[in-house]
């Protein structure tokens, strides 16, 4: 590869970088509906396997997504809501508690007083905390009044599935139009990337995703089968963010110790949460991850915090999402760059036969 040419193309990706910064609120429904349709494609591809024409298994697949993500919702939502709601009702009788069981506790254990005016926080808290329920009102009414507002979340929740359906039907075609854009030489090569890529990216993403469902129904049943009020929307939390090294399970222990120590007002209580956390973590290092994901990602938990941090940082809560995958895929990508073009090959086969024994 000349350096002219080297170039060009460090210009032309550069650009796209630019132009799909600048464009991320635009391609933020894009972007999913292209991952959810990358994640359902194999349930198509094996029903076409079956002799299913592409167009009634895409409608298949599809329509049993949608009223699962509709079913789970209508009943979680509720669930949830009545457990926050509940919490937060006790609020005020757990910092009573505090304030006449835990702080003479502390001062006894420290052997002075704590240099805290605990009365005065209390009624702090309680303020905040009807201030923060009336913002939250104030924010849902102020949305739905806001017809833009209101109107371009709606389109942007519709366009979703529209697009995801669209993509599930046109998957094949898409694919050979982006493979035809490319020069023909390099086409055979770009392939074989892809392929690599996409066992990388499946292993991971439908096989996290397993994993992140599995840790929160784990870590539900676990907090509840102990009386934990909080249960359902604690685990829910601790599971979704467990794609993060370490994160599902540093959240989900503090928030959960927190709230048992208050609703139990007893340390054995943060034993038993303890044990439901480092059970369903031994359940994810020795079952659920090795069958799932398995180790082709291949990325050092400090790359994986960049990663999210960096993503959350450019697209938001998308990018947090889509960080992971594209630092995996971009490893592989790095990686054929630096054994063909940095390390210099010995034989004319060398790329090819290197880049096939990366697939492996």
């Amino acid at each position: 590869m000349t350096s002219a040419r080297a170039a060009v193309l460090l210009a032309y990706a550069a650009a796209a970088g630019i132009l799909v910064y600048l464009l991320a609120p635009i391609l933020t429904p894009f972007l999913l509906a292209a991952l959810l349709a990358y994640i359902i494609n194999p349930l198509v591809e094996r029903l076409e396997r079956w002799r299913v024409p592409r167009a009634a298994a895409v409608t298949l697949v599809f329509v049993l997504f949608v009223a699962f993500v509709v079913v789970l919702l209508l009943v979680l939502v509720p669930l949830v809501y009545r457990q926050i709601v509940g919490f937060a009702g006790k609020v005020p009788l757990y910092l009573d508690w505090v304030q006449g069981a835990l702080l003479p506790r502390l001062q006894e254990a420290l052997g002075e007083p704590l240099p805290v005016d605990f009365a005065d926080l209390r009624h702090a808290v309680i303020s905040n905390w009807q201030q923060i329920a009336e913002l939250v009102r104030n924010a849902f009414a102020n949305l739905v009044a806001s017809s833009v507002r209101f109107g371009a979340w709606l389109v942007n929740l519709l366009l979703v599935p529209v697009v995801t359906f669209y993509l599930l039907l046109d998957w094949d075609t898409v694919r050979r139009n982006v493979l035809g854009l490319l020069p023909p030489g390099t086409r055979a090569t770009v392939e074989a990337l892809a392929v690599e890529t996409d066992a990388v990216l499946a292993s991971f993403l439908r096989g996290q995703l397993l994993v992140m469902l599995a840790l929160a129904a784990i870590h539900a049943i676990g907090l509840m089968a102990i009386g934990l009020d909080l249960a359902l929307p604690i685990g829910i939390l601790s599971g979704l963010v467990s794609f993060i090294p370490f994160m599902g399970f540093i959240v989900g222990i503090v928030t959960a110790g927190i709230a048992a120590y208050l609703q139990f007002q007893e340390a054995t209580a943060l034993l038993w949460v303890f044990l439901v956390f480092f059970g369903a973590n031994l359940i994810e290092g020795y079952v659920l991850s090795p069958y799932l994901v398995g180790s082709r990602i291949g990325l050092h938990p400090v790359v994986v915090i960049f990663a999210v941090l960096a993503g959350g940082a450019l697209f938001g809560f998308l990018g947090v999402l889509l960080a992971i995958p594209a630092a995996a895929a971009l490893k592989v990508w790095l990686r054929y760059v630096h054994q063909n073009y940095v390390v210099a090959p010995k034989d004319a086969e060398a790329p090819a036969r290197r880049l096939r024994q990366g697939g492996e």
